[in-house]
């Protein structure tokens, strides 16, 4: 009889043993079919712009040489010029145009610089300025820029002259900042992330858009936030402002 208990034992361990080296043995194909669905997420981004060359972008306006933008590194830097044409600027825009998605961006302003990030541009030789279409997420020195006096709603990371950020969440002059804009047109949201806080969220449209347009300077301009579809852009304010690692995921 014990003999036999002990037969049995050897048996229900040796059958044990298999059963777990077959379940080990599947463990490597979920794995494998797991990995490639999280690489396939990641790569829903469109990188814009990684440091190597301006394929996806152009001048406001036009398609002429990127004069003053310089790659340096792996940033986007622009210098601006020491004598300037009356009425040129040297806004930089997507060649293509979006509708609803998510931006992620880095940048780095210099002492008392000013510049910011547009979406929704026209750029169709009606409008001179990307600002006259486009909304904006300021970019901004907010300890020595003027137009940091003028109102928490003109400080980075706010909607510009709309929504003030809930805080400054700013690195020092010198270090950069990284910027997640989310524009969803279907659930009429929109939010500004710097630095991993999220630090403004606003309407795209209907009364709560029409009460903060009327009371900012944009109020009666033609134009002004009137394309759902646009190109985006990075301001030329006349100062030296550095972008890199932009990248876009359009939303459905």
């Amino acid at each position: 009889m014990k003999k036999y208990l002990l037969l049995l034992s050897f048996s229900v361990l040796a059958f044990s043993c298999k059963e777990k080296a077959e379940n080990s043995s599947e463990n490597p194909k979920e794995t494998a079919e797991v990995a490639p669905k999280e690489e396939l997420k990641e790569n829903e981004w469109t990188v814009l712009f990684d440091g190597t060359n301006l394929d996806n972008l152009q001048l406001y306006g036009n398609d002429n040489s990127i004069e003053n933008w310089k790659i340096e590194g792996d940033a986007l830097v622009f210098h601006p010029p020491t004598e300037r044409p009356k009425d040129t600027y040297y806004n930089l825009v997507t060649k293509k145009e979006y509708t609803s998605f998510i931006l992620s961006i880095d940048w780095k302003i210099s002492e008392g610089g000013n510049s910011g990030i547009f979406w929704g541009i026209k750029d169709d030789g009606t409008y001179g300025q990307p600002y006259e279409t486009g909304l904006e997420v300021q970019v901004l020195d907010n300890q020595k820029h003027p137009d940091a006096k003028n109102g928490t709603d003109r400080q980075a990371g706010a909607l510009y002259d709309m929504v003030a950020p809930s805080k400054d969440v700013t690195k020092p002059i010198g270090e950069w900042n990284t910027a997640v804009i989310t524009i969803n047109h279907k659930t009429n949201t929109g939010s500004s992330v710097l630095n991993g806080v999220t630090v403004a969220e606003f309407p795209l449209n209907g009364a709560d858009w029409n009460s903060l347009l009327k009371n900012s300077k944009f109020n009666g301009w033609d134009g002004y936030a009137a394309y759902k579809t646009g190109k985006i852009g990075v301001q030329d304010h006349g100062d030296v402002v550095a972008y890199r690692n932009i990248k876009i995921k359009e939303l459905d």
